[in-house]
């Protein structure tokens, strides 16, 4: 299957300081992959680097065939990548429906879009607090809020860092069967977690990031079958 997201060789860098040694993956249409590693380890600068918001110095990252590594931030986010940011970053002086009106965009052009009241269908949630403002909202309302935000974008492919990071159990689960629900759906996702068990079961492929170089990568199959990685890379 030809790849919607491409990245070789990235190497980036913070003033002299090299954070990501020849970073490479790739996410075919409908895949969702994940991002592993313990923290510090390159991660979120490899978000970064694809998204743009940090120039890399090296290597390629095309995105639907297009060459995007010398793009404007803007420019990729129109491309339809979509980010869900760690920490969520939702606007908290705004409601949840402005939150989500504000993003309003059918960036892949697809026929059958993500609105306002398919996000509401999608997170019952949201409806119920859909005047209350940003920041009276939970941690998971919060998470709920910043992946409809991005849907309402309508991307090719959405991002997530730290997907459930600081929420209770119940909403973690309630948010990686959204995460399984959007997969179902046919849309792409990149994933950064650190609940392996959890991951292995809806992720497709996971690649494993240790002092900014790739060190493995492969299917859930091959990941569950390999506990020792776990505990190598990762400290579970």
């Amino acid at each position: 299957m030809s790849a919607l997201l491409e990245v070789e060789n990235l190497e980036t860098f913070y003033g002299a300081s090299q954070a990501l040694f020849g970073v490479g993956l790739r996410i075919a249409p409908g895949e969702m992959v994940t991002l592993l590693g313990r923290n510090g380890m390159g991660k979120t600068t490899t978000v970064r680097s694809i998204l743009g918001l940090v120039r890399a110095r090296g290597g390629t990252v095309r995105f639907r065939g297009e060459a995007i590594h010398q793009r404007s931030a803007d420019h990729i986010g129109r491309a339809g990548i979509g980010l869900v940011p760690e920490g969520r970053q939702i606007f908290p002086n705004l409601t949840v429906r402005e939150n989500l009106v504000a993003w309003a965009s059918n960036r892949s052009g697809t026929a059958t879009p993500w609105t306002l009241d398919k996000v509401f269908a999608f997170f019952p949630r949201l409806a119920e607090r859909q005047k209350n403002m940003g920041n009276q909202l939970s941690g998971g309302e919060q998470q709920m809020l910043a992946i409809g935000r991005v849907l309402m974008t309508n991307p090719h492919l959405v991002i997530l860092d730290e997907a459930t990071e600081g929420l209770a159990p119940l909403i973690r689960e309630e948010i990686w069967c959204c995460l399984s629900r959007l997969k179902a759906d046919g849309l792409a996702i990149l994933t950064i977690d650190k609940y392996v068990r959890k991951l292995i079961a809806i992720a497709d492929r996971h690649y494993i990031l240790e002092r900014g170089r790739i060190r493995w990568e492969g299917s859930s199959a091959e990941l569950s079958g390999q506990p020792e990685l776990w505990h190598r890379y990762l400290g579970v």
